[in-house]
């Protein structure tokens, strides 16, 4: 019965430690491909473009933006905060890429 207890606590342990890997993997940033999930970029930024006044420049750097982040803020606009990787990206001129 002991045995069973302690088999039991350490498929317990494994499983959270586990779950706690997977969690602070993908909060670093993993690159896409490296087991999370690519979002669907063409109709995430079709939604976010949809009331650009030049709809085609915004979809062109919204997908770049999207391929490399793995992420499009919701909305049409704002909400950067939401995905830090998307809001930080840059032309060379120094203004934020991303719609």
């Amino acid at each position: 019965m002991a045995s069973l207890r302690c088999q039991l606590v350490l498929l317990l342990i494994i499983v959270c430690l586990t779950t706690y890997e997977l969690h602070v993997h993908a909060a670093d940033g993993a690159k896409v491909g490296e087991g999370v999930v690519k979002i669907d970029c063409d109709g995430r930024c079709k939604g976010r473009c949809s009331k650009s006044s030049r709809t085609k420049l915004c979809l062109r750097a919204c997908n770049s933006c999207c391929s490399r982040c793995n992420c499009v803020p919701p909305g049409t606009a704002g909400n950067h905060h939401l995905c830090p990787c998307y809001a930080s990206i840059t032309t060379r001129g120094g203004r934020l890429k991303c719609p």
